[in-house]
């Protein structure tokens, strides 16, 4: 194999994984760095850190690829997924589940770096949900919830890496981080709900129906009342009250987008959650900057 047929078959895998498209991993990334600050109460362990950002970025490449293996078949009828390089057979079948194995083994690995007997237990639930959520769409009304599970379980697990314990508020993290994913990834579903109908995908979407625009914006106000409830608990400050604001500002401007029901408009305020996560985590990080508070 010649350097240019390697270097077509590198971006295939680029694309497969969906690098050229990093928001899935912001939407992943910003609840994983709310769970390792609080949990640190500011001072983080900067190897977990490590870990957990580049278990980010490897984690959410394997579940692209996974959703990709098992959504082929569905794919090639939907006019924004029909030229992903399995669906289209540039990629085989076998390629996508040796590469997905590589991509799991790789973020394992990490985990094992820590040397935390609990985080090495808790990565295996970890792997599985990834793994599986794609099937969900299958038999699931609101898939979404599965998602938001998958893509907060790092705040569980940053716990275990900086106490060897999960306190109740880990969870409570972990079902805001749910809402939220409920919310930002029906406006996602919004996109492609005609399609999803043909095929009989399921979705958040289909089941909210009518209610779609309310049922996003009620999950976005719970996510904000869970959090604040999280921040009462742990004591926080005003810097992160503020950061929920902003985040709370940025949901309402959402609403303007999405009530239209546009395609392009839903997969705007879609995108547009990056500004969620950062706007909350940026609270949290200013929050313990200024009270310099430690763990109790």
């Amino acid at each position: 194999m010649n350097w240019l047929a390697i270097k077509e078959k590198l971006d295939l895998y680029e694309k497969l994984m969906r690098l050229d498209k990093p928001i899935g991993i912001l939407l992943l990334l910003w609840p994983t760095l709310w769970g390792v600050w609080l949990s640190s109460a500011g001072r983080p362990d900067w190897a977990v850190v490590l870990v957990f950002v580049m278990g980010t970025v490897l984690m959410r490449s394997a579940g692209c690829v996974i959703n990709d293996y098992a959504d082929r078949d569905f794919d090639r009828h939907v006019e924004r997924t029909k030229a992903r390089p399995l669906t289209a057979g540039r990629v085989s079948t076998r390629e996508a589940l040796a590469l997905f194995g590589v991509l799991a083994l790789a973020a394992f690995a990490l985990v094992l770096l820590l040397g935390n007997r609990l985080v090495i237990l808790m990565s295996i639930p970890a792997v599985f949900l990834a793994a599986s959520y794609p099937f969900t769409k299958r038999f699931l009304a609101i898939p979404q919830a599965y998602l938001g599970i998958a893509f907060g379980f790092g705040m569980p697990m940053a716990y275990a890496a900086h106490l060897d314990s999960v306190p109740a508020v880990a969870w409570w993290l972990l079902l805001a981080n749910v809402f939220w994913a409920v919310a930002y990834d029906t406006e996602y579903a919004m996109v492609d709900r005609e399609d999803d109908l043909k095929i009989g995908i399921k979705t958040s979407a289909i089941t909210f129906g009518r209610f779609d625009v309310a049922a996003v914006m009620l999950c976005y106000a719970l996510t904000l009342v869970i959090l604040a409830g999280v921040g009462g608990a742990l004591q926080m400050g005003v810097a992160y009250y503020a950061g929920l604001l902003v985040a709370g500002a940025i949901m309402g401007v959402h609403y303007t987008w999405i009530r239209g029901r546009e395609r392009m408009a839903c997969f705007k305020a879609f995108l547009h959650n990056n500004y969620v996560g950062l706007a909350i985590f940026a609270g949290i990080v200013v929050d313990y900057l200024i009270s310099g508070k430690s763990l109790p």
